[in-house]
């Protein structure tokens, strides 16, 4: 028994480290035929990470987490559950950074358009002012605005560089902001400065009331993770009594337990889904 307890956690962490290491050197574009796991790689911006090292850490965490359960509990059908748990967690965790990434270049957007405005006052070309964001913007905006200059400096063309940072940014105060250069570019006039500060005092109420609004919503995504996690927690208590393992073990209880498993995660995904802000759609791509 203890052999094949330490293959199984041998192996589950041999694949962890292997997840670590398969990651190419180059950050890769996605494309419309690549999947959704490597889409959701690219935006979470690890260059390190692949497809096959995202799958090969989820299933080297369900093998360590399936193979602990099942020796503290001795209920395979909850090691079963907590091991199709675990294998979720790298996909949670990517989808996580992800989200943190969007919010933190959305509060960074009205400091961009602010420090837009002051370098074009200061007597910078439009082209020179965006560019120039690539190393004093704000953090989260730079690499897609140093993407922008390498872009302008090889084509030549502000359009060209501008449509390319909108397609990468995607997103709608991208496309609104985007939108705006454009127009100014083509148009010309002084009224640039005055557009853009109404416009970073737009973002700014925005971001504000989104705020608010997250914070009151706040409530419904954490009571669906104590809903959650209360009865499954009260179940591993459960299991360290002799009685409760005997239960499970059953053909009864196996059921009873996957079918608490499938009504916990539609139960979740449901209050999440209420509880979610959604992003602003996109009507300027």
């Amino acid at each position: 028994m203890g052999a094949i307890v330490g293959l199984g956690v041998g192996v589950g962490l041999l694949l962890i480290f292997l997840a670590d290491t398969s990651g190419g050197s180059e950050r890769r574009r996605p494309s419309r035929r690549v999947g959704r796991l490597d889409a959701l790689i690219h935006s979470a911006g690890i260059a390190r990470l692949s497809r096959t090292g995202l799958v090969g850490a989820s299933v080297g965490s369900a093998i360590v987490v399936f193979t602990v359960t099942v020796i503290v509990t001795a209920v395979p059908v909850v090691a079963l559950l907590a091991g199709l748990a675990a294998a979720s967690v790298p996909v949670v965790l990517l989808r996580r950074r992800v989200n943190q990434q969007i919010k933190a270049r959305q509060e960074s957007w009205p400091d961009a358009v602010d420090q837009l405005t002051s370098a074009i006052r200061a007597g910078l070309s439009l082209p020179e002012a965006v560019a120039d964001l690539a190393r004093r913007g704000p953090e989260p905006l730079r690499m897609s605005f140093a993407e922008f200059d390498a872009e302008y400096r090889v084509r030549g063309s502000f359009t060209d560089a501008l449509d390319a940072l909108q397609e990468a940014l995607a997103d709608s105060v991208a496309d609104r902001v985007c939108a705006s250069l454009r127009i100014a570019r083509d148009v010309g006039g002084s009224d640039l400065g005055n557009v853009l500060r109404t416009l970073s005092g737009l973002l700014r109420e925005d971001l504000r009331t989104r705020g608010d609004i997250a914070a009151r919503q706040s409530w419904t995504v954490n009571a669906a993770r104590v809903s959650v996690a209360a009865p499954w927690l009260t179940l591993a208590l459960l299991c360290t009594r002799p009685e409760a393992v005997a239960a499970f073990t059953s053909w009864s209880g196996t059921l009873l337990l996957v079918a608490c498993a499938v009504v916990s995660v539609i139960a979740y995904r449901l209050m999440k889904r209420l509880g979610r802000l959604p992003l602003p759609e996109r009507v300027l791509a």
